[in-house]
C-alpha cells in the first residue's frame, strides 16, 4: 500500500471500486497441496522417531546441500508448495500493479489476517499483521503509553538485541529507569521464576517487563504465564516476544497470559520472509498509542503502518498455515526436541564441552547452545563456528549477549535428518579433543 493511504482507508477505498472481471488478472493455477497428515492414531512422541514420515516431510523442502544446515532459527524455509504459491502471487501482483493492490488486495489481506487470528487462537480485532516480530515488538514497546517519569522498565540478558535497544530507548522517550537482570546459569524452572520474582521485589516502581518466550541465545523456554501472573498481581504489565515460540511449541497466544505479544510467522510457520503480527488483548488497545499521526481509535490496525508492503508474502500466508496445520504443531515440537535432545545428551558427556540447555522439558525448545569450556568470548565462538564449517561442513551460529559469555547455537529444522545430528555429534567430539 502507498504510504499516503492507511491500511484502514485502503480497505474503504477498495470497497468503492468496481470489481475486476475474472480474466483481468489471470494467474497460473494454485499449487497442489501435499498430504502431510501423519498416520491416524499417531502420537507425537512416537511419530518423532518415524524417519519415514519425516523424510516425506523433508521432500517438501529444497534445502542447500553445501553444508549441514543447523541454523534454522534465522527464518524458516518455505515448503515447496508455499514457495510456488509465493512466486505465483509475486507475478500476479506485479502484473496487476496498483489496480490489483487497491481493488483486490484489501479483501485478500483481511482473509490472511483472519487465518492468522484463527491459528493464533485470538479474536480478529486483537491482531494486526506486521513485517516480522521485530517490527511488532518495537511498536508495542515504543507505543506503550502507561509509563511516566520515574517508573521502572526491566529486560533480561536473554532478550533479543533490538528489543533491548528499544527498551533502553524508553529512558529518553518516557523518562523511565531501565534495569536489567541476568538469568541463572545453569538455569532451572524454579531459579528462573525466582529471578523475576526477586526483580519484582527489588524494584517497587517496576511498571513494564520484557519477556522472551524462547530466547535466541540458548533456546530456554521461559515460564511466561507464571511470570506474567506474578507481574499482574503487582500491577506490572509484560510485553512478550514469542518470535521463536509460536509455531514450534504446542501453544496459542492466550496460553501466555499476556496482554501484549509480538509474533513471527516466517520462522516456524514457514511463511515467506516478512510476515509477523502484533497481539493486543481486548480492552487494552488504548494503552498502545496509534501510529504517528493516526487517530487514536478502537481499530488495532491504526497501531501499525508498514507503508507499501510485500503483497505476495501475505497472500501466501493461508497456505503456509494449511501445511503447518497438516503436520501438526505438537508433532513438530516432538520431532524438533527429539533432534535437539539427541545431540545435547551426548554433548553433556563430552569432556571440554559446556552445554547451555536444560533437561527439563518445560524449558526445552528446538534451540540449544554450547561452548568449549573456558571459551566465553565472541571471538572464540566465532572461530569455532568457522572451524565447524571448514573441517566438518556444519553450519551453526555464534551468539553473544548472555551474562555468562558467548556460545554457539544449534537449531535443527523439521526437514533435518537424523544423520545430520549424528554428523554434528562426531564433529563436536573431534573439536573438543583438539
Amino acid at each position: 500500500m502507498s504510504t499516503g493511504l492507511s491500511r484502514r482507508n485502503m480497505l474503504r477505498f477498495g470497497a468503492l471500486l468496481p470489481m475486476l472481471p475474472a480474466s483481468a488478472l489471470a494467474a497460473s493455477a494454485a499449487p497442489a497441496v501435499p498430504q502431510l497428515a501423519p498416520p491416524k492414531g499417531s502420537e507425537p512422541l512416537a511419530l518423532a522417531s518415524d524417519t519415514g514420515y519425516w523424510a516425506s516431510v523433508a521432500r517438501q523442502y529444497d534445502i542447500t546441500d553445501e553444508v549441514v544446515l543447523l541454523d534454522n532459527a534465522y527464518w524458516g524455509s518455505m515448503a515447496l508448495p508455499v514457495l510456488e504459491d509465493y512466486q505465483r502471487q509475486v507475478a500476479m501482483v506485479n502484473r496487476g500493479n496498483s489496480w490489483y493492490g487497491r481493488v483486490r488486495f484489501p479483501a485478500a489481506f483481511e482473509s490472511a489476517r483472519a487465518h492468522a487470528a484463527q491459528a493464533l487462537g485470538v479474536h480478529l480485532d486483537e491482531i494486526v499483521l506486521t513485517r516480522g516480530a521485530t517490527e511488532a515488538l518495537q511498536i508495542l514497546i515504543a507505543s506503550y503509553n502507561r509509563l511516566k517519569p520515574g517508573d521502572t522498565v526491566l529486560y533480561a540478558d536473554i532478550d533479543y538485541d533490538n528489543m533491548i535497544t528499544t527498551t533502553r530507548w524508553l529512558k529518553q522517550r518516557r523518562g523511565v529507569d531501565v534495569v536489567s537482570i541476568a538469568m541463572p546459569e545453569p538455569f532451572s524452572h524454579d531459579s528462573v521464576v525466582a529471578a523475576y520474582a526477586q526483580a519484582l521485589e527489588n524494584h517497587p516502581k517496576l511498571k513494564l517487563m520484557l519477556l522472551t518466550h524462547v530466547n535466541h541465545r540458548n533456546g530456554m523456554v521461559l515460564p511466561v504465564a507464571q511470570i506474567a501472573s506474578m507481574a499482574r498481581q503487582r500491577g506490572v504489565d509484560v510485553i512478550v516476544d514469542t518470535a521463536h515460540g509460536f509455531g514450534q511449541l504446542d501453544m496459542t497466544i492466550p496460553d501466555l497470559q499476556a496482554d501484549f505479544v509480538g509474533i513471527n510467522l516466517h520462522k516456524w510457520i514457514g511463511a515467506p520472509v516478512g510476515v509477523g503480527a502484533v497481539y493486543i488483548k481486548r480492552g487494552r488497545l488504548a494503552d498502545i498509542d496509534a501510529y504517528q499521526g493516526e487517530e487514536q481509535g478502537n481499530d488495532i490496525r491504526t497501531r501499525v503502518h508498514t507503508g507499501t508492503l510485500n503483497f505476495a508474502a501475505y497472500l501466501s500466508l493461508p497456505l503456509a498455515f494449511d501445511i503447518h496445520g497438516q503436520i501438526g504443531v505438537a508433532n513438530k515440537q516432538a520431532r524438533l526436541q527429539r533432534l535437539r535432545n539427541r545431540w545435547v545428551e551426548v554433548a553433556r558427556g563430552i569432556d571440554g564441552v559446556e552445554v547451555l540447555a536444560s533437561s527439563d522439558p518445560r524449558l526445552t525448545s528446538a534451540l540449544a547452545s554450547f561452548r568449549l569450556k573456558g571459551k566465553t568470548s565472541f571471538a572464540d565462538n566465532l572461530a569455532l563456528s568457522k572451524r565447524l564449517v571448514a573441517e566438518h561442513g556444519i553450519f551453526t551460529v555464534p551468539r553473544d549477549g548472555l551474562a555468562s559469555g558467548s556460545c554457539i547455537r544449534v537449531t535443527p529444522g523439521i526437514f533435518t535428518p537424523d544423520a545430520h545430528i549424528e554428523r554434528f555429534i562426531v564433529a563436536l567430539q573431534q573439536v573438543a579433543r583438539s
